[in-house]
């Protein structure tokens, strides 16, 4: 009996042994990973608080020996980015104005949508609904010529309005998919109940399925705020100069062809740029997740 107790002993601290190499193998694997994906973001957060001559003398890649904010404050406000001096401010609030309002829009009329393909149907909804998925899967590419032409009739082209709408129509698919499928999870004798004691298509929709849709419009509003904000695609066609959005000043910034680069500057403009999709993501990640786990991909 003793030597069976023995041996069970070894079995069990050989299984743990093998359990604490298998983890710390897993662990130092995915370390590796988050530092060759983080090491660049810490690369720009270091430089942006650097002197220029500190960088030109020690690297791109070395700890700071100085710590100072000129570079945010020309960034935003001094920097010559694409023939004007004035920094990434303009740039920035277009990308706003243009961000916050094709937001809210589509997520509106991706709700309505949704609301009406789960629980309105009609004949041939389930192929409208196939259809309007096809937006998905459409690269922006194709959608460049007749955008062109569309702003053009309705003299949007070069605003900050011709871009809201772009963003509206190509996030729609998104949106709709999005709370089509949450919708679907709501039990229709709700529905049913609610048309029985009078209530209309709106009220329906105001009463019923808006207090229930915050997961979802989180999600949504998360999904569509980082993807317009993100876009450049249209923003360089379709806007020049100070109405483009921050994304095509950044490319401007970076492909500027003088041989002297300022990279403090340009490392703090990037971060500009970065900020509002990643404070969107710090304060609303988790529900983001929640929301994703409750319906929005099915």
């Amino acid at each position: 009996m003793a030597e069976r107790a023995a041996a069970i002993d070894l079995e069990a601290a050989a299984a743990s042994r093998r359990h604490f190499w298998s983890r710390f193998a897993i662990y130092g694997l995915l370390t590796v990973f988050a530092a060759v994906y983080l090491i660049p973001l810490f690369v720009v957060v270091f430089n942006s608080f650097r002197e220029q001559a500190e960088i030109a003398r020690d690297g791109l890649i070395s700890l700071p020996r100085t710590f100072r904010l000129e570079a945010w404050a020309q960034a935003w406000s001094t920097y010559c980015i694409a023939g004007t001096c004035q920094g990434m401010q303009r740039n920035f609030l277009n990308s706003l104005w243009m961000t916050i309002p094709a937001t809210i829009i589509s997520t509106l009329l991706g709700a309505v949508n949704g609301y009406v393909l789960s629980k309105w149907r009609f004949k041939g909804s389930e192929v409208l609904f196939t259809l309007m998925l096809l937006g998905v899967f459409m690269p922006g590419q194709i959608a460049l010529m007749p955008w062109a032409f569309v702003l053009g009739k309705l003299g949007l082209t070069n605003s900050t309005y011709g871009l809201i709408l772009v963003h509206v129509v190509q996030g729609i698919s998104f949106t709709t998919l999005f709370c089509r499928n949450y919708y679907v999870g709501i039990p229709d004798d709700l529905i049913k109940a609610a048309r029985i004691d009078g209530a209309g298509f709106w009220r329906i929709f105001w009463k019923i399925i808006m207090p229930l849709s915050p997961p979802i419009l989180i999600v949504t509003v998360i999904w569509q705020f980082t993807g317009i904000w993100n876009e450049y695609l249209f923003g360089v066609v379709f806007t020049s100069g100070q109405a483009q959005p921050i994304t095509a000043a950044l490319v401007a910034l970076t492909a500027s062809g003088t041989t002297a680069r300022s990279y403090d500057v340009m490392s703090a403009a990037v971060l500009i740029g970065a900020l509002p999709p990643l404070l969107i993501y710090l304060f609303g990640g988790k529900y983001f997740v929640r929301g994703l786990t409750q319906g929005a991909i099915k």
